[in-house]
């Protein structure tokens, strides 16, 4: 596995010219994580990009369609075909998200909550087995951005993250702006969600943007990270040390030079801290 260190981006289809070209050295970001579903197919552009800027960048694995908690089996050809890609590209890990985004019918192109049971630990921990076995690796599991909660509830989100990576060996994708999302929208302390995470869990961060709306926040991915973020993020250096931390934007994206910044302004923080 590539060792995978420093700030990264998302590589998205709008930068793929500027990464070819070339980035000036001093901004560049050091590693670059990518939707693994746009790379399955094996050919065609999208690859071809890829193996290109992989050249140039260490990558990691994002996913968002495994529905690791999800009520139906889970797809054993999607296992497989992200298995080949991983072979094939060698990220430094594999991550997806800690929910569930399909049903007996369809995808649902969303990223569901999952109950806070004992009974959805057994669940969701048998399943991460199963794919760390078909992947031949560790999953990375990243916490999601919910606005609806579980009459069944029984822990806190905190808690059950931290017994299902207990059980399982997985690791945790630490999404920054969720926790403050899910915070607002359910009035817990993000803070305190921070501090009940074992520090030697969190294999990466995440950083993005939100639309906030007074009533309710939204998961948008398409501003900039906003002031109370990065002073969450401020935090969990201080509490996690300088884990691999990448700025995400899936809509409305900058020039790069933008994200560039960015991240420039996230490496400060973590120089500060």
């Amino acid at each position: 596995m590539t060792k995978i260190q420093g700030f990264g981006l998302g590589l998205r289809v709008e930068h793929y010219a500027a990464f070819e070209a070339g980035v000036d050295a001093g901004a560049r970001p050091d590693w670059l994580e990518i939707i693994s579903e746009n790379y399955l197919v094996p050919g065609g552009p999208p690859l071809a990009h890829l193996e290109r800027i992989r050249a140039d960048y260490p990558v990691v694995m994002h996913g968002v369609s495994m529905s690791v908690a999800g009520p139906e089996p889970l797809d054993l050809t999607y296992l497989r075909e992200l298995k080949a890609l991983a072979d094939r590209i060698e990220p430094g890990w594999v991550s997806d998200h800690l929910c569930w985004s399909a049903d007996a019918h369809s995808q649902l192109h969303d990223l569901l909550p999952v109950p806070l049971t004992r009974a959805a630990l057994d669940h969701v921990g048998g399943r991460i087995a199963q794919v760390q076995d078909a992947l031949g690796r560790p999953l990375v599991l990243e916490n999601v951005s919910s606005y609806v909660r579980f009459a069944a509830d029984e822990m806190a989100e905190w808690d059950f993250i931290a017994q299902l990576l207990k059980a399982t060996g997985a690791q945790l994708l630490l999404d920054v702006n969720n926790i403050y999302v899910s915070g607002r929208n359910h009035g817990f302390d993000p803070l305190a969600y921070l501090d009940a995470i074992p520090a030697g869990v969190v294999r990466q961060i995440h950083l993005a943007g939100h639309e906030d709306r007074g009533d309710i926040v939204i998961d948008t991915h398409d501003h900039p990270v906003r002031d109370e973020v990065w002073a969450l993020y401020a935090h969990a250096l201080k509490r996690f040390g300088r884990v691999p931390t990448m700025i995400e934007r899936d809509d409305h994206i900058p020039p790069l030079t933008e994200l560039l910044a960015e991240l420039s302004f996230a490496r400060e923080l973590a120089r500060q801290a």
